[in-house]
């Protein structure tokens, strides 16, 4: 598996989104850990997580207590980052709240350590800007756990060009990672990206296929996809994500999976090479 850079760390390129074992549709528990060890076979060292991918209100941080036990059954589980993050909230009647508090930030934070059994969290991020709170006091609080040790790096998630900037003057230089929405049918964080480029920050594309109920439909939806695809005798999700790997080194996919055979399909886009003719094309579907 290539690897590429977070912060001091190297990672797989390919890295597991991991919020599709946890809320609807979430699969019975033992095809989810055969999932997270199916990506740790192939290679994969990064996890994404967030204490807010569960169904109900007594279930919060599901997601993180999976992966801490699927981690701890696997001789490969020490060897993953796994990134968390908190400010996003699920009351448990299937909507989405926002609480980008100092307060709730930190106390959100000390609860994902204890899910998932570490002394320090490898990459905490900041999940969604809250209207109702200063950004800049959000970030603020990312910065005091990263201080007291509480978390090894940070990033933020759902950032604007502006706000990158800003949390990484916040945070003295320190921002390692932004994770925005990106895909072929969803491509306006192209300014975020760039910006991540030029300050050698991770980005970490999150449905990079389309999201949980249309990464199926990929290659129908964008025939490009599917005709580069079809000419290499790969899955049209493949060549998706290889495109994204060859738009800049700093990029770092995170597809979510709740089968095994689907992130050992992702995982193998890091052999794909696509041509300079083919890259063009995708950039124009």
């Amino acid at each position: 598996m290539d690897t590429r850079r977070i912060g001091d760390v190297d990672v797989s390129a390919i890295g597991l989104g991991a919020m599709p074992m946890s809320i609807e549709g979430r699969p019975d528990e033992a095809r989810s850990l055969a999932t997270i060890h199916a990506a740790l076979d192939a290679g994969i060292t990064l996890i994404d997580t967030a204490d807010a991918y569960h169904l109900h209100a007594d279930d919060v941080g599901h997601n993180e207590t999976l992966i801490a036990k699927a981690l701890a059954s696997h001789d490969r589980g020490g060897d993953v980052l796994v990134a968390t993050k908190g400010g996003h909230l699920r009351p448990g009647d299937g909507s989405w709240t926002l609480d980008g508090s100092p307060r709730h930030l930190k106390e959100a934070c000390e609860a994902s350590l204890r899910r998932l059994g570490v002394e320090a969290i490898g990459l905490y991020q900041f999940h969604r800007p809250d209207p109702r709170v200063p950004y800049a006091e959000s970030v603020g609080a990312i910065r005091d756990l990263l201080d007291e040790g509480k978390i090894r790096m940070a990033g933020i998630s759902n950032a604007a060009p502006e706000q990158i900037t800003l949390a990484n003057e916040i945070l003295g230089g320190r921002l390692v990672a932004v994770q925005n929405q990106f895909s072929p049918a969803f491509r306006s964080s192209e300014p975020e990206l760039r910006r991540c480029d030029e300050l050698g920050i991770a980005f970490l594309p999150w449905s990079p296929l389309g999201g949980i109920s249309r990464a199926g439909e990929l290659g129908s939806a964008h025939a490009a996809f599917a005709t580069i695809a079809e000419a290499r005798g790969v899955s049209p999700q493949r060549v998706c994500l290889a495109w994204m790997l060859a738009k800049s080194p700093v990029v770092v996919p995170i597809p979510g999976a709740s089968r095994p055979e689907t992130i050992r399909d992702s995982a193998a886009a890091v052999d794909l090479v696509l041509t300079a003719d083919e890259l063009a094309e995708l950039d124009a579907a």
